[in-house]
């Protein structure tokens, strides 16, 4: 199979030619929602990369983007990985020159009980904690700021971070997942630090919340499409220079903390 990290591509050919278009990089988006946003926000016109672990998903998903007439390219990048994460900071510093468009998708749930769908906390091994942790928020911290100086570059940066409902201890929905649901609630408090960081800058941040999208991360049981779960973080991602910031948004408008 060809490596479509490495393909020639009309935009990619010399270097940074071409930093005028826009560029998005969606993490995890070799398949469900991560996907559906880089798909969504291609045909808005952005230059999109997928960032994703596994060369031959990855590759797989920027061959089906540029088929679909997305301007895609693949970026190496596993958000738990300090050095990889400043190689691939440094490779789209090298490729493309800036980032507009910073999409936190990538996520994990940790193992839970495959009969109640459950995260025990009175039994929660810890180390699945720190794992499911290191994904959603430290991986998020990780890549943003390494790339932070790239979107700086940007007239108009975005940050969109890929949150859930299932983090608002307002609503609290679904069943009970010790690791998981509070990974979103502190990857929700961690996007208002940032916004408000950058509250005297044009970098915009927020949180998503998809929805129950079905996907294999929960085994297919949503009641959504990948590209209706999309929908939100498209909108943040392309947000006007005084749209919202620092906010928790789904479909129907304001997520509860």
């Amino acid at each position: 199979m060809t490596n479509a990290n490495d393909t020639d591509h009309p935009n990619d050919r010399n270097g940074t030619e071409g930093t005028d278009v826009p560029t998005a990089l969606v993490t995890g988006a070799n398949k469900g929602i991560g996907y559906a946003i880089a798909e969504g926000l291609g045909t808005k016109g952005l230059r999109v990369l997928v960032g994703a672990r596994d060369a031959t998903s990855r590759d797989e998903a920027v061959a089906r983007l540029r088929a679909a007439g997305v301007d895609a390219h693949g970026i190496t990048l596993d958000v738990t990985d300090d050095e990889g994460v400043r190689a691939a900071a440094a490779e789209v510093e090298q490729r493309f020159g800036r980032l507009d468009v910073l999409v936190n998708n990538a996520g994990v749930s940790g193992p839970f009980d495959p009969v109640t769908w459950t995260q025990d906390p009175t039994s929660l091994d810890l180390d699945v904690v720190r794992e499911v942790v290191d994904v959603n928020v430290y991986g998020v911290v990780r890549v943003t700021n390494a790339f932070l100086p790239l979107l700086r570059r940007s007239p108009a940066p975005r940050i969109v971070n890929a949150s859930s409902s299932m983090g608002s201890l307002g609503r609290q929905p679904g069943p009970i997942m010790a690791a998981y649901a509070p990974s979103k609630t502190f990857l929700n408090g961690i996007t208002t630090q940032y916004a408000r960081a950058f509250a005297d800058t044009p970098i915009i941040v927020n949180a998503a919340c998809p929805g129950l999208v079905a996907t294999d991360f929960n085994g297919f049981a949503g009641d959504r499409t990948a590209a209706q779960g999309a929908a939100t973080a498209i909108r943040l991602a392309t947000l006007p220079d005084d749209g919202p910031r620092g906010g928790f948004f789904e479909d129907d408008g304001v997520v509860p903390w």
